[in-house]
């Protein structure tokens, strides 16, 4: 469902790291979804955005941004 309102670019960058299959199960699902509420795209994007804040802060997960030395 978050991928619903992203971006062309931002929607092939996270595809490309999926196996094909994984990828084509993904777009039927978003073909097979049809409408949803942007306040529930938002609500599905929190939820991710709080999963990758827990692991980051139990040191499952590094993230690097631009100015970091870490790639």
């Amino acid at each position: 469902m978050t991928l619903k309102t992203a971006s062309d670019a931002l929607r092939e960058l996270i595809l490309s790291s999926m196996s094909t299959r994984t990828t084509e199960m993904l777009y039927d699902d978003l073909e097979n979804i049809g409408p949803v509420k942007v306040a529930d795209v938002k609500g599905a994007q929190q939820k991710i955005i709080k999963v990758v804040k827990k692991l980051k802060e139990v040191g499952q997960l590094i993230m690097a941004g631009a100015g970091d030395d870490v790639v």
